[in-house]
This record gives C-alpha cells, sequence and structure tokens, in this order.
C-alpha cells in the first residue's frame, strides 16, 4: 500500500503534462475556431502533402546515415577494452553535454559561405561550396546531433552478447563474415531497431536544424507545426491536427519496427 501511495505524484505529474496536453491536441484537432466538431482540419493537410514527404524523406536518410556510421562505431567500441575504449565513448558523448542549440550554430558557423570550411578550401586553392541552406546541411546536422542514440543502443547490445555463441560459430567452421551475418548482427538488431527509433523519431520533428541549417527553405514538419502555434499563420486546430496524425504515423511506424524485432 505505501509503494503505490509513493507512485502518486509521478502519476499526478504524467497526468497534467502528458495525458492533458494529449487529450487538448485531440480536440483542437477536431473543433474549429467555434468549437464545433469538423474534419476540415485533416481534409485541409492535403496542401502541405510535400513537407510530410520532405519531412520523412530527410529523416530516413538521416537514420540510414546514422546506421552505417554507428554500427561500425558501436561494434569497435564493444571489441576495444581499456582507454582506447574510454575516450571513443567519451568523444561519442562529448557533444551531448552541449546544448542542442549550440551544438547546430555551431554547424552554422562551419557551413557557411564565409565559414571555416570554405575559408580552408579557399586556402588550399578550391572552389567554395554551397552547402549552408541546402537539403544537406539539414541531413548533417541531423546526423551529428542524433548519431550517438544509434551507437549506444547498439554499442549495449553487442557489449553484452554471449561471446560462447561466437566461440561456438568459429569451432563449427565460420569465418569472421559469416560469424558477423549469422550470429553477431542478427542477435544486434534490437538495438539496431531502438537506435532507429531513437534517431527517426526526433529527425522528422525538428524544427531547430532545419530553421538554422535550412535557411527556411527546407520546411519540416516541426517547422509547419510552430508555424501555426507561433508565427504569422495562427492556427492551433490545423496544428494540432497535424501534430495528431504525425503521433499516429509514428506510433505506427514504431509497432511495425518492433514487430520486426520480435
Amino acid at each position: 500500500m505505501r509503494s503505490k501511495g509513493i507512485a502518486i505524484p509521478y502519476v499526478v505529474w504524467m497526468a497534467i503534462f502528458v495525458v492533458v496536453p494529449l487529450i487538448l491536441v485531440v480536440v483542437y484537432a477536431f473543433t474549429n475556431r467555434s468549437g464545433g466538431f469538423t474534419l476540415e482540419n485533416f481534409a485541409s493537410m492535403s496542401q502541405y502533402a510535400s513537407v510530410f514527404g520532405r519531412s520523412f524523406l530527410l529523416a530516413f536518410v538521416a537514420t540510414v546515415v546514422c546506421i552505417l556510421l554507428g554500427y561500425p562505431m558501436a561494434y569497435f567500441l564493444a571489441r576495444e577494452r581499456g582507454r582506447l575504449r574510454q575516450m571513443a565513448t567519451m568523444l561519442i558523448m562529448l557533444p551531448m553535454w552541449m546544448n542542442f542549440l549550440l551544438r547546430t550554430y555551431s554547424w552554422v558557423f562551419l557551413l557557411e559561405r564565409n565559414g571555416f570550411f570554405n575559408t580552408l578550401l579557399e586556402t588550399i586553392g578550391l572552389p567554395k561550396l554551397d552547402i549552408i541552406d541546402t537539403q544537406g546541411a539539414v541531413v548533417l546536422g541531423m546526423v551529428y546531433n542524433f548519431l550517438p542514440f544509434m551507437v549506444l543502443p547498439i554499442f549495449s547490445v553487442i557489449e553484452k552478447m554471449d561471446h560462447r555463441l561466437i566461440e561456438a560459430a568459429q569451432d563449427l567452421g565460420a569465418n569472421s563474415a559469416e560469424v558477423f551475418r549469422r550470429v553477431i548482427f542478427p542477435l544486434s538488431l534490437p538495438g539496431v531497431l531502438s537506435g532507429v527509433t531513437m534517431v527517426f523519431i526526433p529527425s522528422v520533428s525538428t524544427f531547430v536544424i532545419s530553421r538554422l541549417l535550412g535557411g527556411g527553405k527546407s520546411l519540416l514538419l516541426g517547422d509547419l507545426i510552430e508555424m501555426q502555434f507561433l508565427g504569422s499563420a495562427y492556427n492551433p486546430h490545423l496544428g494540432s491536427a497535424i501534430s495528431l496524425v504525425m503521433m499516429v504515423i509514428v506510433l505506427v511506424s514504431m509497432g511495425i519496427m518492433n514487430r520486426f524485432g520480435e
């Protein structure tokens, strides 16, 4: 009985700051400015189909890049021991200790027309590159900010893997490539799926990265929702409808990934 009483503050906190806002989003999504029931908010979202497509495409590309970069990094960390492993882990975790906005602003300084990279290229006699205010810069910002969320789950799974399974495969004649393909990679898939979830969801809903590195040219769902609540096109009902649809899509995607994980 006492243990249930300890959980009461947590339940109250969740009800106020999680459940109530979700209910308000649902109510606003299905009502108009006068408070009457309507589906017009969902019908009007068709004009933003390109924003939905762009958001999911860039999030998908960033997630794939994070897998391609993060899996070898996680595998390397799991195989190494001692000081080298500690230093590599610290280098991966170090950017997460800084403010998210500050990390993104640093890439603006590096990628802008007269920034560090273009100055370096000009110094060695190469032409400048127009990287800032492009979709490539947005994907770069996503990968940089969310890569640790791909590395750490995979590392955790591989590091805890029973090495007797690897030894058994080697005793049965499997070479290194076969051991990885038939033992290590299948057993590490739960970490990969966790990393995909932790990278894809914030990538598809981000707005700071697209605003600073995309220069407002690559409008994403996060920017669109912010415009409906804080911008000149103030329409919280439409913003709530977009948020609700995005939440449903994300939940369906998570359910599919969990199904594959099982």
